[in-house]
Order: structure tokens, then C-alpha cells, then sequence
């Protein structure tokens, strides 16, 4: 039992909806009985029978053609918006965006069929997200950033602390439950949808939280886009500056890139080592929370101090597959050399695959009203904590690359 499941009273939406009688299994959001993805009055065990297998069969068929139609458009939009009012728009989109609205669609599509809670068993976002990030590390290379980017490591980690600490300051004030709070503040302040899905395990965030966040994290980064590039001319901000701007405030990795060619190639590059070097961090945070919540939000008074058991169950273990694959294709590319970049770019294919199952799989499970009931102040939140990660990284890319050359 939790320390939210004590709360009694509390308002839809700022509160855990968990239940006292809610198994404390489960690594991550996937096999959290307190989701509403599944019936409240559905048993815990289910006969798998012939039938199950076939409606599941059915689930995997619709996920994987709707992963399908978000392949296509994301690789032929750009081609037909070209020399259209749209194109930079239609050339900027990613995949996210378009995996997330195709579920989306879906789930209207199958409610409306009556067949949402027989398919559910194909969504299996936590498989592919887990899948997908831990190939993620594989284009992460550590030794890389350690030698070529000093300032990016400073940056990172006093961007991350200082936003994170800031949201999480004031998502309390608004009355938001633990849980979202945490994934609120690793989205803004670490690299948006992977970081809310690693902070969702180490708190077992509920579903709706975590579709919720990753809804936020795209509004907030399409626009982000355009606009700092813009404000980078205006400011007048040297390449190396505006690039560690981008990359230490817009919160996907694929929308980085995409600002930062439009500022210029040498603030795409330091742009994409700042973002990587918040990415490396994302399994420090999910440690800290892992222990942070243990031994404090959910241990009960009088209980005993959780041993280093608790907190290994606890730990999302896909974090260590993450730092795992960063190791080796690290190891890899140095004993390969250029031959490697092509087995990488296979993963980075793959890794892409699995992230874009994982987000139709999300639209597919968000249920509408479960969103409505969070209200606007995750919304406050997350726009306030935006403008706040946009002044304390400029402040701090003016700081520490202001005297930055390539």
C-alpha cells in the first residue's frame, strides 16, 4: 500500500486515484492494478483462452498498422508539403505526433466497436518503451561527451537540478499528487517522454499520468521548434550559446535537431551534446526517485526503514540496459570505426520502431475522462516550469559557452 492510498477525499486528478487494495507490483506503469486502463470490476486473473489469444491477435494487428501509417506519413509529409505554406511545419512534425493521434483515432475507433477492453492486452507500452529506450543508449556515447563537451555536463546537471527542484516546488503549491509531480518535473528538466516513462517507474505512475505528460511534452516542444531559433537571432546569441539554449530546453531529442538545424550546423552540434548529456542522466534521476520514494512519499509512520531489497525492486531495471547499450556501441565504434555507424544506424531504426508501438499503444489506452479530471493546473504547471528552464538555461549557456570554439 502506498502513502496515496491513505488519502482519502482528495480531488480527482491531484490525488492518486490508487486504491488500498493495490498489489505494490510491478516495475513500471504497465502492470499497475491501480490503471484504469483495465476494468475496475475485472478479475485480476484472466482465462486465456482461445478466444483472449485471437482478440490479442487482433490488438497487435492494430498497433502494428497504425505504427505502420505513422511511419509513412512521418517520412512522406515533408515531400508532400514541400513548397507549401506548411512546409517547415509539415517537415518539423515527428513521429511522436503522429503515433500519438493515430492511437488516439484508434481508441475512439475500437471504443466505439465495443472492442477497447478486448484488445487491451496488445498494448503493451511498457515492452516497448522499455525495448525502445534501452536501444536509445546505443546512441549515446558517453566517452564522446566526457572529452568533447565539458560545460554540457556542467550545464546538464545544474539545469536539471535547478528545473526539477523548481517544478517540483511548484506543482506542490498547486495541490498535484507525488506522482505526477515527478513526472512533470523529469519531463521538463531531463528530456521530455523518455524521462516522464523512466521517472513512471520508479514511482509506478499511473497511465493516465504518463499519457497525460507526454501529451504535454509535445504541445510544449512543436512550437519550441520555431520560436527559440528565432529568439536566438533576435538575442543575438553566438552558435555555441544558442545551441546549448536549444538543447538544454527543448524536451525531445528528434525537435532538437530540428531547431537546431535551423539555427546553424555548429549549434546543431553543441545543441545535440547538451540534449545527449541530459539523456545520460536520466538513470541518475530515476535512481534518486526510486529512493526517494521508498523512504520517504510511501513508507508508512512506524514502519521499518525499506532495506536495499525494496529499493532493487523498485528500480526501473531497464535504466541499466539503457547504460548497458551506451557502454557497448561506446566500445563498438571505437574498435569499428566508421563500419560501425551503419550497425548503429540499424538500432536507431529499430529503437524508432519501438518507441513509435509505444505511443500508438498510449493513445490507444488514455481514456478521456481519467485526462479531464487533471484539470488545467498540470497544464500551469508545466507551461511555468517551460519558462523557467528557458531563463535558467540561457542564463547558464551564456555562462559556460559564451567563450566556447568548436
Amino acid at each position: 500500500m502506498t502513502a496515496d492510498a491513505t488519502r482519502t477525499g482528495t480531488e480527482p486528478g491531484t490525488a492518486d486515484a490508487t486504491s488500498p487494495d493495490d498489489p505494490p507490483t510491478g516495475d513500471v506503469v504497465e502492470r499497475d492494478t491501480s490503471s484504469s486502463t483495465a476494468d475496475p470490476a475485472e478479475p485480476t486473473s484472466v482465462a486465456r483462452d482461445g478466444a483472449f489469444w485471437a482478440w490479442t491477435a487482433l490488438g497487435l494487428l492494430i498497433v502494428v498498422g497504425l505504427a505502420g501509417l505513422t511511419r509513412y506519413l512521418e517520412q512522406n509529409v515533408p515531400a508532400w508539403a514541400e513548397g507549401t505554406a506548411v512546409e517547415d511545419i509539415g517537415a518539423a512534425i515527428e513521429y511522436p505526433v503522429y503515433a500519438i493521434l493515430l492511437g488516439l483515432l484508434g481508441n475512439v475507433a475500437v471504443t466505439l466497436l465495443g472492442w477497447r477492453d478486448r484488445i487491451a492486452a496488445a498494448f503493451r507500452t511498457e515492452f516497448f518503451i522499455k525495448t525502445g529506450l534501452v536501444l536509445l543508449g546505443a546512441s549515446i556515447n558517453l566517452a564522446v561527451i566526457a572529452s568533447a563537451a565539458g560545460p554540457a555536463i556542467a550545464q546538464a546537471i545544474l539545469l536539471i537540478s535547478g528545473v526539477f527542484l523548481f517544478t517540483w516546488w511548484l506543482a506542490g503549491r498547486f495541490g498535484l499528487d507525488d506522482k505526477l509531480r515527478a513526472l512533470l518535473a523529469s519531463a521538463v528538466s531531463i528530456c521530455g517522454v523518455s524521462a516522464a516513462i523512466a521517472a513512471a517507474g520508479a514511482v509506478r505512475a499511473r497511465r493516465e499520468q504518463l499519457a497525460y505528460t507526454a501529451s504535454l511534452v509535445i504541445v510544449f516542444a512543436l512550437p519550441s521548434i520555431f520560436i527559440l531559433p528565432w529568439l536566438a537571432d533576435v538575442f543575438g546569441l553566438s552558435d555555441a550559446v544558442a545551441g546549448a539554449w536549444i538543447g538544454g530546453n527543448i524536451d525531445t531529442t528528434a525537435a532538437v535537431t530540428a531547431a537546431g538545424a535551423l539555427a546553424g550546423e555548429e549549434a546543431l552540434q553543441i545543441a545535440s551534446i547538451v540534449k545527449v548529456t541530459q539523456n545520460a542522466l536520466m538513470g541518475v534521476v530515476a535512481v534518486a526517485l526510486t529512493a526517494y520514494f521508498t523512504l520517504r512519499v510511501e513508507r508508512r509512520p512506524g514502519a521499518a526503514r525499506p532495506g536495499l531489497g525494496e529499493l532493487w525492486t523498485r528500480f526501473p531495471k531497464f535504466v541499466l540496459g539503457f547504460i548497458a547499450a551506451s557502454v557497448i556501441a561506446t566500445w563498438y565504434l571505437d574498435a569499428a570505426g566508421a563500419d560501425g555507424k551503419a550497425t548503429i544506424a540499424i538500432v536507431n531504426d529499430l529503437r524508432v520502431w519501438f518507441l513509435i508501438l509505444a505511443f500508438v499503444s498510449i493513445g490507444l489506452e488514455v481514456r478521456v475522462a481519467s485526462l479531464r479530471e487533471a484539470g488545467w493546473r498540470p497544464v500551469a504547471v508545466f507551461a511555468s516550469a517551460t519558462v523557467f528552464n528557458l531563463a535558467l538555461a540561457l542564463a547558464l549557456a551564456s555562462l559556460l559557452f559564451r567563450n566556447f570554439s568548436a
